[in-house]
């Protein structure tokens, strides 16, 4: 699987640790993202992640910030994308099954390298349901449409 990764100043604490699981199992990965603890600017980084996912450049993104929330945000105004902010596992794994999500987010400052990479573990794993949710997202998709 190819996966971009991306992250701002405060998240560059986690890549290491991400970046090292991905590639044990076999990923590819591509760092889009601050490489130094100098400040960044998340929206760039959450945009540019998003962009490579719609564009099917990559099969999905991992976006690390100080909570998750600021860089999903910027990642879910690109058309196509369903970003999601998960600390823990449980709700990484439902957001794939039930909404498909196709970039993970989550914060360094709200969680610690044991528990990202069970997140991105269950994440990962996880395969869309369809059914129910399939219509569901063909709802999300039309409001989409509809601001364009």
């Amino acid at each position: 699987m190819k996966i971009a990764i991306g992250n701002d100043h405060v998240g560059l604490t986690l890549i290491p640790t991400i970046t090292d699981y991905l590639k044990t199992k076999g990923h590819t990965v591509t760092h889009i993202g601050a490489y130094s603890a100098e400040r960044a600017n998340y929206p760039t980084y959450g945009k540019e992640v998003a962009l490579k996912v719609a564009s099917q450049e990559v099969d999905c993104g991992i976006l690390i910030c100080g909570t998750g929330v600021g860089i999903s945000l910027a990642a879910n105004k690109v058309p196509g994308i369903r970003a999601v902010v998960c600390s823990e596992p449980y709700t990484a794994k439902l957001s794939k099954e039930h909404n498909n999500t196709n970039i993970l987010a989550f914060g360094s400052r709200v969680i610690g390298p044991d528990m990202a990479i069970m997140i991105v573990e269950n994440w990962l794993a996880a395969t869309f349901e369809g059914g129910r949710h399939g219509d569901r997202l063909q709802m999300i998709s039309q409001i989409e449409k509809d601001y364009r």
